[in-house]
């Protein structure tokens, strides 16, 4: 199913964006399971936290080092008492399993997808 259709000035409003995982640890007061995460964005933005429901295909030694795909935009979200600031990006497996969308490369921390 396709959803509406963006003009090119609002996709222009999505700020995506790649980061590397320097902290990943479990999120013991989510109602389903997930990690809390911090992700480096580079000097312009920095440092922020995400809460991710990814325990099914990843656990916290595989997140540590990896390059994600985030929506650093959107406003923080409070989930129980963590604050998530940015969207990571995935997919979904043919079980509904989150599968994270990534760069094939090595990338500077805060390039924006163009």
């Amino acid at each position: 199913m396709i959803t509406t259709p963006l003009t090119w000035a609002e996709f222009e409003h999505v700020d995506l964006r790649v980061g590397t995982i320097r902290e990943a640890r479990p999120f013991l007061e989510a109602r389903r399971p997930a990690y809390q995460l911090l992700i480096d964005f580079g000097p312009e933005i920095g440092l922020k936290k995400s809460s991710a429901q990814i325990t099914h295909h990843y656990t916290p030694d595989t997140l540590v080092g990896r390059q994600v795909l985030a929506v650093v935009n959107f406003p923080p979200k409070q989930i129980a008492k963590f604050r998530s600031e940015v969207l990571i990006t995935g997919f979904a497996d043919a079980e509904g399993h989150i599968v994270l969308a990534s760069v094939a490369s090595p990338v500077p921390d805060g390039s924006r997808l163009i």
